[in-house]
């Protein structure tokens, strides 16, 4: 699968925080580190930012977050489970189509080895 440049960069600034901390910790911890690692690297990002669905004419403004928004053109997902689920993908996917951003990741740390843990889906 072919990446975009920034999607490497994201991906190269996880891989260096799955290096030094390894599987095993909670997802704070790892989006933390990962926005230490955007921000060295001069990359720009939001944190946690809300987002609201829209149904029809309703808007749900449900208090939902997106854990990191990189350059205002990519969503990451971050997870730290035993194995992704199709509701990852899902919830990566819904977060996708509400901000009308087309490209994500989805990244699990709690894997051996961090390129098992990454998934990347484009709309």
């Amino acid at each position: 699968m072919e990446f975009d440049a920034l999607s490497r960069r994201v991906i190269g600034c996880a891989l260096e925080v799955h290096k030094e901390l390894g599987p095993g910790l909670l997802e704070s911890a790892y989006e933390r580190c990962l926005a230490y690692e955007l921000a060295q690297r001069g990359l720009a990002f939001a944190q946690k930012q809300e987002v609201a669905i829209r149904y029809k004419s309703l808007l749900l403004d449900c208090a939902y977050r997106v854990d990191l928004i990189v350059g205002s053109s990519l969503i990451v997902e971050l997870k730290s489970v035993e194995r992704l689920m199709p509701i990852h993908e899902a919830q990566l996917l819904s977060y996708m189509k509400a901000t009308s951003i087309g490209t994500g990741l989805l990244i699990n740390f709690n894997v051996p080895l961090l390129r098992q843990g990454i998934r990347r889906r484009v709309l």
